[in-house]
């Protein structure tokens, strides 16, 4: 294991600090973990991948532009961030509207799809008020769909007309914190970069234009990956606990 993982363990403790002290979601504040079972406004059906523990770090998966969302984006590297670091997650994703309040019980999110959408307003403002108050979003096409990609980065611009998303050097600390990854490389050999946005230096957003789905380990996914990036979930263990930590 890395010397950067003992740092994990030091810096976990405020992250389970501020999840007992949250008071709820309606304010902004991130609510780890938000009681026990119940319906969530993303399904007719009971959210059994929650739990009363308030120490577990949730990761969702955003269902947006009506009924869109990712089937095709891979929760194995939460696996391995549970094994490689520290941090207590759960290992499944939790669905999640982004205009439903229950988006601000995740403090990360996953975004991806195929073809084009355009988000409704009150979408667009949840955006800017999930990130600007401490969420994250990790997103990127299925099969690395031109449509979508265009369409995100349209959204993405009329969310923050006065923040591009531009590129991430490699000397960011998503790129060391647990795994290094002096390289990105998608599956044909070409050297890519991802794009991110910052707010007030901290980054909040990360996208791919190639790929982080990870579609190998994404059941019941028939997508190809398109020109995804190679060791997808090495990549994501850092972005995930990049996000939770900073």
């Amino acid at each position: 294991m890395k010397a950067t993982v003992l740092l994990i363990a030091v810096l976990a403790a405020p992250i389970v600090a501020r999840a007992q002290a949250s008071t709820g979601s309606t304010n902004g504040s991130f609510e780890l973990m938000s009681g026990t079972n119940r319906v969530s406004s993303a399904s007719s059906k009971p959210d059994f991948a929650r739990s009363s523990d308030l120490t577990i770090l949730q990761c969702g998966n955003l269902i947006y532009a009506g009924n869109q969302s990712s089937v095709c984006f891979a929760d194995h590297f939460l696996t391995d961030v549970s094994v490689q670091t520290t941090l207590r997650v759960n290992k499944k994703f939790c669905p999640v509207r982004l205009d439903s309040e229950t988006l601000f019980d995740y403090p990360f999110c996953v975004m991806s799809g195929n073809e084009s959408f355009v988000l409704t307003e009150k979408e667009r403002n949840q955006i800017r008020k999930y990130l600007s108050q401490g969420g994250f979003i990790l997103a990127s096409p299925g099969c690395s769909d031109d449509k979508w990609d265009k369409a995100f980065r349209d959204e993405i611009k009329l969310c923050f007309p006065d923040i591009p998303l531009k590129p991430i050097p490699m000397t960011h600390p998503i790129f060391s914190l647990v795994h290094s990854i002096p390289q990105l490389t998608e599956k044909h050999g070409k050297v890519v970069m991802l794009d991110g946005l910052e707010i007030n230096g901290r980054l909040v957003l990360v996208y791919s234009k190639e790929g982080l789905n990870d579609v190998e380990n994404a059941k019941g996914c028939c997508c190809c990956g398109g020109n995804e990036i190679r060791d997808p979930a090495a990549v994501n263990v850092n972005i995930f606990t990049y996000a939770v930590l900073y």
